[in-house]
């Protein structure tokens, strides 16, 4: 397959795919050879997580293609968000990725334990010392981020949340958009709720596309970046072929009205 995906420009000027592979809950040989097949298609865009514990199966899947060509999104875990934990997380996980740096690295979940200045000076060493090429925060709503852009000295460019068609915190979203922060929705199609949703299999209907395609092209066209988990070759494709149809403001309306 040549499929060209766009990207999305950060902040930094920075071009990050707006589609990518999502690894969560994908380990052992299924993470190895999702993450290879994916690449293999052209996906370019792999997001992880210290606490999927899958790093090593990824570097694995990436072998033996170009890392330079790869996005690589990581994320360290509240709990580990003091400053010393954050470099020592960080140096363990470029170890397990078999790779010198990150392209974007988060803060996995808020944590009031940890005062966010001290977990972003952390990152802004990160991001000094090129092991982090970008930063960003992961589950923040609108008081964690206020926080956030207060305290950083280095640019937050993304922000990923939970977002799907039936749960639209449009409220993060707006906050982003007004201070340039791209946004990448996880669990882009609920937790498999959606597939049997009226609207939603109306839509599909209408376009000859499946649900997930569907939810997928809804959130690409609110210019999200995307990370659907897959594993079989079958749904891997399924969500690569998204890129040659348009949602109608209608079809659009319908779906912002199943939050």
């Amino acid at each position: 397959m040549n499929i060209d995906i766009p990207t999305i420009t950060l902040k930094t000027g920075d071009e990050m795919p707006q589609l990518g592979l999502g690894t969560w809950k994908l380990t052992g040989d299924t993470c190895v050879e999702a993450v290879d097949l994916a690449l293999q298609m052209g996906y370019d865009h792999l997001d992880t997580a210290d606490v999927y514990g899958n790093h090593r199966e990824v570097a694995s899947g990436m072998s033996g293609h170009d890392r330079e060509s790869i996005w690589i999104t990581s994320k360290v875990n509240r709990g580990d968000l003091h400053y010393d934990d954050v470099l020592r997380i960080a140096d363990k996980n470029l170890q397990e990725l078999e790779t010198d740096y990150v392209d974007l690295y988060l803060i996995h979940w808020p944590d009031p334990e940890a005062p966010m200045e001290e977990t972003f000076s952390a990152l802004k060493r990160l991001h000094e010392e090129g092991m982090a090429r970008n930063i960003g925060v992961s589950n923040f709503m609108v008081e964690h981020l206020t926080e956030a852009l207060e305290v950083s000295e280095v640019p937050i460019v993304n922000d990923q949340i939970k977002f799907h068609p039936a749960h639209q915190p449009w409220d993060v979203v707006e906050m982003c958009r007004e201070n340039d922060i791209s946004v990448t929705a996880y669990s882009p199609l609920g937790h498999g709720d959606l597939l049997e949703n009226e609207t939603m299999k109306r839509v599909a209907d209408e376009l000859d596309r499946t649900v997930a395609q569907v939810a997928i092209r809804w959130l690409l066209q609110q210019d999200m970046i995307v990370i659907p988990k897959a594993s079989s070759e079958g749904h891997l494709r399924d969500n690569l072929q998204v890129f040659d149809f348009e949602i109608t403001a209608e079809q659009d309306e319908a779906i912002r009205g199943l939050a």
